[in-house]
């Protein structure tokens, strides 16, 4: 395993390594989801480079950047379980700074514009704009075949999906299932946040989508019945604050008045002070 933090660090590594590249971005601290990308990556490429860095720009001004949660010895340590001594694939880890991703005066930013502007876009004014950015950078950085995200954050999925193709970007955008605790919680790093009371009630989340899912499956198309199910089941849970819930095209993001094709059902919750996003895919 190779940790590096400068550009030039970076593009020595990268030159001397050898067939296919796969990426996973990543803002530290790693979980089972995380580690599933980089199983992902290191069995379809045979070198990986995961990145860690919190990225500042897509955080809004109330939200938890100081708070975020940061442990790079521990996200080490994670990482290079997967990559023993004896295994002939490479990993490089990227830790870039805040000085290296935004350099003094920096004014240029990447925007997909429709696709951000709803659901989390709409809740979270320049989000998106930070994310794209960011993502845009690291792949001008690592060059990689493949990069790896997850189903969890469905909408960022779709936009970096769309930047991808617009810049002409010249990799794979590979978008891996969600993984969850035993009870159904999706994973993610803001879960350490919960209380005792609020990880029970966080279950919720995945109650709410299965209700809709089986609707969906016993033949309901119509996507207001669909939202409406959703709702019920979060309006049963007193701890749960729903922000929005939603039933849109998979591609689009726009609403549906009636499912016909690949879809998608999300949901942002607050748990306490936790918000906490999930989602299915119909069809």
């Amino acid at each position: 395993m190779d940790v590096v933090s400068s550009l030039s660090d970076l593009k020595t590594v990268r030159l001397s390594l050898d067939g296919t590249v796969g990426l996973v971005p990543t803002m530290g601290y790693l979980h089972e989801g995380h580690l599933s990308l980089v199983s992902r990556a290191k069995a379809e490429n045979k070198n990986v480079i995961v990145s860690i860095f919190v990225n500042p720009t897509q955080f809004g001004a109330n939200e938890d950047l100081s708070k975020y949660p940061r442990d790079l010895e521990r996200d080490l340590n994670l990482l290079s379980s997967l990559f023993p001594p004896s295994s002939e694939q490479k990993l490089v880890v990227w830790t870039p700074s805040d000085e290296i991703m935004y350099p003094h005066g920096y004014q240029t930013w990447v925007e997909v514009e429709a696709l951000t502007k709803v659901l989390e876009g709409s809740m979270r004014p320049g989000h998106f704009r930070g994310v794209t950015t960011i993502v845009a950078k690291l792949f001008n950085a690592t060059q990689p075949d493949k990069a790896y995200f997850g189903q969890k954050d469905a909408q960022q999925v779709a936009v970096i999906r769309r930047m991808a193709v617009d810049l002409n970007f010249p990799l794979e955008v590979i978008v891996c299932p969600t993984q969850r605790e035993a009870d159904g919680l999706a994973l993610s790093s803001r879960n350490k946040y919960l209380n005792e009371a609020e990880r029970k009630a966080a279950t919720v989340l995945f109650r709410s989508l299965s209700a809709a899912k089986e609707l969906y499956e016993k033949g309901e198309r119509d996507g207001e019945n669909l939202r409406r199910k959703m709702k019920e089941v979060l309006e049963g849970e007193p701890l749960a604050q729903m922000q929005y819930v939603s039933c849109t095209d998979y591609d689009t993001l726009e609403e549906l008045d009636v499912v016909k094709g690949k879809a998608l059902l999300s949901m942002a919750v607050f748990l306490g002070k936790t918000r906490l996003i999930d989602n299915f895919i119909l069809g």
